[in-house]
């Protein structure tokens, strides 16, 4: 007889609104985590793309969490992308949707407009990408020092996108006694360096990531010549459906997407210079099946969850093998079945073979299939979400003409212009070069044992001259 989520100690509630979702038993990353969350303790877990990570934490995160105060939260999870934290907050407003949960979102790309609402009204679950927060944070709109547990989803993307220092920052001003839950591909590097400075004897939980590079997905690599790529991806998302290609750039992934549209394959993008409203529609139009072919640079390989994808294309090669793991984990998701298509060029077979042995996957490229269908050569109609907007980005916005009206919009604006005292902040939607963590002085805490010191006013911000 199989565990259920009631064997783990889920609440009835939760878990019996669960099983009328469907979720009739914990996937292996939920059996791990789920009672030492439930139970306090920190947690590190290695776990791959598309293991059900977000439930593993979401449940004990929802059972744990208490009504808050207006601008003060109970709970924060950090995401690396806009994608990601709108999909984590939908989860967790569903699983607590029984208990009248309170679930916002927090990132840029947007107006400050309705998240000030938000925390006016008050937020149990803080659902953030760490740049839009810190910005909140720093101008006084959200108090951390009510926030009990820290999620800290995809930290190695994090890392790799350089906000390591901004979260070291967030952590530092939540109240001292707070549990941490950490989830990522991979501890090694600044990953291990946050799990060593910022939890305290963390249960530790590793599912193998090479598993998960087969997983239930076939992998085939294709010898091709660079002309051919176009006409190939057209072929195999008319072949297999639902398809999600990645190219390296934003330029080639518009590019590859007006191709494919051209010659009757309706494609969508979504990349760093589109709008959170552009990649919004976008999403919207290949989840609904009204797009065949969604175009993303590695931007869309964390946070891009969309129900029975049938492929996945790497149009380009990925960065390194993490990241074909990633843009992978896209299809077979879960349990269900998928089939990932390299398609590689002369030049890039040597990368490709290494990249082969270090996943464990079998070694060697193949002729691609010669039977796929041709796209009917007359350009689709469908409504393209719009092109990336050339003027500025709605979140550039400053929090400053929200909170005191537009009479003070000019010195807000200059203020938005001069950037981030301090240093460049990295974006939430593109990577950022790696950027070194800097341990934090630690205190002593009670109980519990040493925590980093608070650099600012018990989570009232810094500091600022009189």
């Amino acid at each position: 007889m199989s565990t259920t989520f009631r064997d783990l100690g889920v609440p009835a509630d939760i878990a019996d609104d669960l099983a009328a979702r469907g979720f009739a038993a914990p996937y292996p990353i939920q059996l791990a985590t789920i009672m030492d969350s439930l139970a306090g303790h920190d947690v590190c877990a290695q776990a791959p793309t598309g293991s059900g990570k977000t439930l593993a934490f979401g449940i004990p995160l929802v059972a744990r969490t208490e009504q808050a105060r207006p601008r003060r939260p109970k709970a924060l999870v950090l995401a690396p992308t806009r994608e990601l934290a709108a999909q984590i907050a939908e989860e967790l407003s569903l699983i607590g949707r029984t208990r009248n949960t309170r679930v916002a979102t927090f990132y840029g790309g947007v107006g400050f407009g309705k998240q000030l609402e938000a925390l006016k009204r008050g937020v149990d679950i803080a659902v953030a990408c760490p740049g839009r927060l810190l910005d909140l944070f720093e101008q006084g709109a959200i108090r951390l020092s009510d926030v009990e547990t820290v999620v800290i989803d995809e930290a190695d993307r994090m890392a790799d996108m350089g906000f390591m220092p901004v979260v070291r920052t967030i952590l530092a001003e939540v109240r001292d006694r707070h549990q941490t839950l950490l989830f990522s591909a991979t501890l090694q590097g600044d990953v291990h360096k946050l799990i060593r400075d910022h939890q305290v004897n963390p249960r530790r939980h590793v599912l193998d990531a090479p598993t998960d590079a087969m997983g239930s997905r076939t992998h085939a690599f294709w010898r091709v010549d660079r002309a051919q790529r176009t006409n190939l991806a057209a072929g195999i998302a008319l072949a297999h459906g639902s398809t999600i290609v990645f190219c390296r750039t934003k330029h080639g992934a518009e590019r590859l997407a007006n191709q494919l549209s051209h010659v009757g394959v309706a494609a969508v993008t979504i990349h760093g210079d589109r709008s959170q409203a552009q990649r919004d529609r976008a999403l919207a139009l290949f989840q609904a099946g009204k797009a065949q072919v969604l175009v993303g640079t590695d931007v869309a390989a964390r946070g891009i969850h969309v129900d029975d994808v049938a492929c996945v294309i790497h149009f380009d090669p990925p960065e390194d093998e993490n990241t074909y793991v990633h843009r992978s984990g896209r299809t077979g998701r879960a349990g269900t079945s998928g089939k990932v298509i390299s398609l590689v060029s002369a030049d890039q077979e040597s990368a490709t073979k290494k990249m082969q042995r270090q996943l464990g996957l079998p070694l060697g490229l193949e002729m691609p299939t010669t039977n796929l269908p041709t796209p009917s050569g007359e350009p689709h109609q469908m409504e393209r979400a719009e092109s990336p907007s050339q003027g500025r980005n709605p979140s550039s916005r400053s929090l400053t003409r929200h909170r005191n009206g537009p009479d003070r919009s000019r010195s807000a604006a200059s203020s938005s212009r001069t950037g981030y005292q301090g240093g460049s902040r990295p974006s939430s939607d593109s990577q950022a070069n790696r950027s070194s963590s800097s341990t934090q002085a630690a205190r002593p805490l009670q109980g519990r044992g040493p925590r980093p010191k608070n650099s600012t006013r018990n989570g009232r911000g810094p500091k600022r001259a009189a």
